[in-house]
């Protein structure tokens, strides 16, 4: 059977080239005599490749030697819970900006740690959109702000970023690494791998140096980032065929001319796909317009009926995971890094069959 196109929220897409070298690889990799799946953490073969994959991310995201990069494991929703842990001292007031349903399960966390509270809210918001950085009511003197940069079930998106006073966390799961951003500028990243890095099972974390200061020794060891840091990323056995899974990936998209080259790809994609949703009433697009995401497309039919249709029509004709979450409904394509732009031709032409047929 041919591979599909995969437009799944995540686990995603990766590049085939990626799959074709792991495959090549997987039973002697380069000439070790055991696959990287049975190598020793602290052995030669997977030093070197975890010392890429924080190269090759320091490189594409343009972050300086204050900064510390992490490679963790329990995803992004562990850092709901370790970012308060660390940062939100017993009487700090920490601000959470709620536009959709991940930042809303952070904030949800975070109050279970300490105090926060939202400096915007329109996470029930449709159209769905993000906060306008005049809409953030922050706390003077907050630990610090918590912004959702792209919300994978709503599809929406920030695309002017604030400027707080406080530090700036910021949960970039499903937008990381797709278009240029100041890296420096935030306090705090975190982003589960599945998306646009890799295969689940890494969270990356790219946190000031200075910030670490801050854990107080009452954190158990496993949840503060200090002691991660001082590990190398290695406090336990981490999870090394998804590193190196990683480090390919970075690898390949470097190769591609880096993060300025993929974000011309990634905007010429979503531009053609929203232009297909745009010039016919037929489909209705469910973020606003300004706010839109590049990586998660999502929009309505006319009916529940059509667009189960249309979901399975899809999957038959090798397009699949267009179903939207369980909690909105609708379609959504996430078109990240790796997904083809032929993919989205292949959509965008399936897109007007569909019409011709069931409108």
């Amino acid at each position: 059977m041919s591979r599909v196109y995969n437009f799944s929220a995540g686990p995603a897409t990766l590049p085939e080239e990626v799959l074709a070298e792991a495959r090549d690889q997987l039973l002697d990799y380069s000439a070790s005599g055991m696959s990287i799946l049975e190598s020793s953490h602290r052995g030669a073969e997977f030093k070197a490749i975890h010392a890429e994959a924080i190269s090759n991310l320091r490189d594409l995201l343009g972050v300086g030697e204050d900064h510390e990069i992490l490679l963790l494991q329990g995803g992004a929703t562990l850092q709901f819970a370790m970012v308060p842990l660390n940062l939100l001292a017993p009487g700090a007031v920490a601000d959470y900006a709620l536009s959709g349903a991940w930042a809303a399960k952070a904030f949800k966390e975070a109050s279970s740690v300490g105090t926060v509270r939202a400096a915007a809210d329109c996470s029930a918001d449709r159209p769905a959109r993000m906060p306008q950085s005049a809409e953030l009511d922050l706390t003077p003197g907050a630990a610090y702000l918590h912004i959702t940069t792209n919300e994978t079930i709503s599809g929406a998106q920030w695309h002017e970023l604030p400027t707080p006073e406080a530090p700036l966390i910021a949960d970039m799961s499903s937008d990381i690494l797709s278009h240029p951003i100041d890296a420096n500028a935030f306090d705090l990243i975190f982003a589960g791998a599945q998306k646009n890095l890799g295969p689940s099972g890494v969270t990356l974390v790219v946190i000031r140096r200075a910030l670490m200061d801050r854990v107080p020794d009452s954190v158990p060891p496993m949840l503060r980032y200090r002691t991660h840091a001082e590990a190398g990323s290695m406090y336990n056995t981490p999870p090394c065929f998804g590193i190196y899974l990683l480090m390919l990936v970075t690898r390949w998209l470097k190769g591609l001319g880096g993060v300025d080259a993929i974000a011309e790809r990634n905007r010429a994609k979503a531009t053609k796909l929203y232009s297909a949703i745009d010039t016919t009433d037929y489909f209705t697009g469910s973020a606003a317009i300004d706010c839109r995401s590049e990586m998660n497309v999502t929009f309505r039919l006319p009916s529940e009926e059509l667009e189960a249709k249309f979901v399975a029509e899809a999957a038959a004709a090798g397009m699949k995971g267009l179903k939207g979450h369980r909690s909105v409904g609708g379609i959504r394509a996430s078109i990240y890094n790796a997904c083809p732009p032929e993919a989205v031709d292949a959509l965008v032409s399936f897109m007007a069959d569909f019409e011709r047929r069931n409108g």
